[in-house]
């Protein structure tokens, strides 16, 4: 009889992407540099926050953050309500993107058209530096298993690495890249161990919108963003799916948010 995977330290792992930057907004590529939350993605932090709460039912959670300040940010409206400190963990700072930090989609079409290219068309991007997929997943799974035993734990990251790692957590290989949405600004994914190993139970959830007039307001992007600039396959793909159409919508500009 086969063994099951080795149980970890927290049978449940809510991963959060942070609040809205400027750069989300505008639809510049933030990788591992630092930009702050902008009053939009405050609020999304300050709404969303109490939500989380509840989804936790009252549970031990232990409240770690990558060590970019949006992140740090974001887990900081969290924190004075669940009465737990923020724990900062390198490994789950977004993914780096070399040559790209810094620049919009359109600054880097015109600078290295052909990496753009490729981005465009699913393939691998040489040349522009940064960190290999495997290499975002592996640090962010090494955090995982250094967490301390609880019964849960908030993850708060970004939409790169949250990809990296979730698809790490399902065990999904190359061919099933990118098979989920990235999550949107201040949204969420729910797993739970279990005998077999992890299972996601619910993706991309975000706070419910509060409404100021007929307007969308902090806290609610959407169920499916676009696609994110870390999220680059390592093989060429073909079919359908909304990451292989047109570029997406500026604000959804930033995987690697």
């Amino acid at each position: 009889m086969t063994a099951g995977p080795e149980a970890p330290p927290v049978r449940r792992l809510l991963v959060w992407r942070h609040g809205r930057t400027a750069w989300n907004a505008t639809g510049r590529f933030q990788g591992q540099l630092d930009p702050p939350l902008d009053d939009e993605g405050r609020a999304q932090a300050a709404w969303t926050a109490p939500h989380l709460v509840a989804a936790l039912h009252g549970t031990d959670a232990v409240l770690v953050s990558s060590d970019l300040q949006r992140a740090v940010d974001t887990a900081q409206a969290l924190a004075p309500l669940l009465q737990v400190p923020v724990r900062i963990d390198e490994r789950l700072r977004e993914h780096g993107l070399g040559s790209w930090e810094g620049l919009t989609r359109d600054e880097v079409a015109e600078r290295h058209p052909d990496q753009y290219d490729d981005w465009l068309s699913g393939r691998p991007v040489p040349g522009r530096g940064g960190e290999a997929q495997a290499d975002v997943a592996a640090r962010a799974l090494a955090a995982v298993a250094d967490l301390p035993p609880a019964t849960a734990a908030v993850l708060v990251t970004h939409g790169g690495t949250a990809g990296r790692l979730l698809e790490a957590l399902l065990g999904l290989g190359p061919e099933h890249r990118r098979i989920f949405g990235p999550l949107g600004n201040c949204h969420w994914t729910e797993l739970s161990f279990q005998a077999s190993g992890w299972r996601l139970m619910r993706h991309n959830l975000s706070a419910p919108a509060s409404q100021e007039g007929n307007r969308r307001v902090a806290g609610d992007r959407g169920p499916f963003p676009g696609p994110s600039a870390s999220d680059v396959p390592d093989a060429p793909r073909t079919g359908a799916t909304p990451e292989e159409g047109p570029p997406a919508p500026v604000e959804d500009a930033d995987a690697a948010g």
